[in-house]
This record gives structure tokens, sequence and C-alpha cells, in this order.
């Protein structure tokens, strides 16, 4: 038996099906002003289906994208928003954990635009100060690069509560970040700044097996969470993209993402979950193969 942490799965993706609400380049940010209780209803499903973390829906509460949306002056109501509806549904729920989402500056999947480490860095370290009292961990998601890992770690040495990184890697080599830099390449800033897990996310199931090969090797806890999409698109790989130039895959049933999952688990990872498209069926039925398999949820 093992112990297993079970992350929840999309929050962006749900809040869009659930608001009805055309998708915008703020994904699911601008939910948040109007109709916050459906995030709130999101975390408490994943709860409901066996998930041990609500991640907060901030990842794309970010001042860059706001600025480009014309909402900048709501950036702290924001956050503000998205702690109270994380942690209200885990008070309800009795147990569990919040993690505080940090998402990646400008765009998602596109290192070619991430600012330098420098410049990203303060941009983190504000959200980090915002976020800590609210937030049980931090969780840096969608990595794409190494300088994109080292910005947003180094944002993060102010904090002392506990930080995950979680890389994006290559649809067709897992062991690639999307830079196309090899996935070691992140072993040296793992080994300076010691998050207390590594986490592959944010890419086709089918290509995590190999990364995390490389992972284990880091030293840490390591686990990962994939996503639902066909591939991404040329249409998405924009400064202001929006979801719906991404596809949903048809043949990734509550089912069959398990059986990656567990697969995960038999290669040593302790945290698993589900990145977009992966929704609270998915989560329940990865809960349900868990005590199946006498492994412990924690």
């Amino acid at each position: 038996m093992t112990d297993i942490i079970l992350l929840d799965g999309s929050i962006g993706q749900e809040v869009v099906k659930r608001s009805g609400d055309r998708a915008t380049p703020l994904w699911s940010t601008s939910v948040m002003i109007d109709k916050p209780g459906i995030v709130g209803a999101i975390h408490a499903d994943y709860f409901a289906a066996g998930a041990t973390i609500a991640t907060m829906n901030t990842y794309a509460v970010l001042r860059d994208r706001l600025v480009r949306a014309g909402i900048e002056g709501h950036f702290e109501d924001l956050l503000a928003k998205a702690a109270e509806q994380a942690n209200a549904a885990r008070v309800a729920h009795g147990s569990g954990r919040v993690a505080a989402a940090l998402g990646p500056l400008i765009a998602s999947y596109r290192p070619d635009i991430c600012p330098p480490h420098e410049e990203a860095a303060p941009v983190y370290a504000e959200l980090v100060q915002l976020l800590e009292p609210q937030a049980d961990l931090f969780l840096i998601e969608t990595v794409s690069s190494a300088e994109h890992a080292r910005g947003a770690m180094l944002g993060c040495v102010g904090t002392d509560k506990p930080v995950w990184l979680a890389a994006s890697v290559s649809d067709e080599n897992g062991t690639l970040l999307r830079s196309g830099e090899p996935l070691n390449e992140l072993a040296p800033l793992v080994e300076e700044f010691q998050p207390e897990a590594v986490l592959l996310n944010c890419s086709r199931p089918e290509a995590i097996g190999a990364g995390l090969e490389i992972v284990k090797g880091f030293g840490k806890p390591y686990g990962a969470y994939a996503n639902g999409f066909t591939r991404i698109s040329d249409g998405f790989l924009k400064d202001a993209p929006t979801v719906d130039a991404l596809e949903q895959r048809q043949d990734l049933s509550p089912e069959a993402y398990a059986e990656f999952a567990m697969g995960w688990i038999r290669q040593g990872a302790t945290i698993v979950g589900g990145c977009c498209e992966v929704g609270p069926d998915h989560i329940a039925e990865l809960a349900r193969q868990l005590r199946a398999a006498g492994h412990r949820i924690i």
C-alpha cells in the first residue's frame, strides 16, 4: 500500500462549461467577478470525488493578462475570491489542502516569450505574498523552460509554505520540455531551490511516462497530472489565445485516464490528478481504482 496525494482536475475548462459563457483569453478568470460560486461548486465536486487538494483558480490571475483585458483593477479582488472559494469548499468538506496555482506569465506553452527570470521573479513574489495567508502550498504550473522554472522559483523563495514545481513536456517526446530543452535541465534548479515535489502537467498522458523516468532521478516526491487535449493547436499558440482553440479528446474516458495514472503510480509517482479536460468523473474513477489497488489517498 502506498500513500497517494490525489489532486483535483481541470478548473478552467469546467468553469467555461458550467458558466455557459463564451471562451475568452482570460479563460476562467473573469467568471469570478460575476459568478464566483461556479468555482466553489467545482472545488466541492472534486473533494466529493476523492481529491485531497483544491487548486485555487489563480492560474491566469496575472497582471499582464488582466491589463490586456482592461481589468487590472480587479487583480487583488480576483485573487481573494479564488482563495475564498477554494478554502470555503475545503471547510465544507472537512479536510484537504488548498494549493495556490502560479501560471505562466503572458501565455501558456510559449517559452519563446517567457520573461527573463529577473523580470519574472518579482511578479511571482507579489502573488506569493498576496496568496500566502490562504494557501497551504504553492503549485507552479505548466513550466515550459528552465528559465521559466528559475523565475517562478525565485519568486517563491520568501515563503515557508511548500512549493511544488510542475513542468509541461513535449507531447511527442516526454523527455523534453516544451522549449525543446532536455527535461533533465531542471535537475540543477531542483537542487538549488529545493521544491518539495516535482510534477509533470498539461501534456498528453502518453508522454508522461518517459518524463517520469527522468524526474524520479531528481530525488523528490514526484507525480503527474495530464491534459485531455488532442494536441496543442497552432491557434492556441498566440499571445492571447482562447480555450476553444483546443480540441477535447473523445477517447480519454475516466477509465482510460485512470489506467494512465495507475501506470504512473507503478513508476513510483505519489502525486496524481488531472489537468485540462480531466473532470470530476475522471478523478472519481481514479480514486476508486487507487482504493481498489490498496493505496491510501491522503
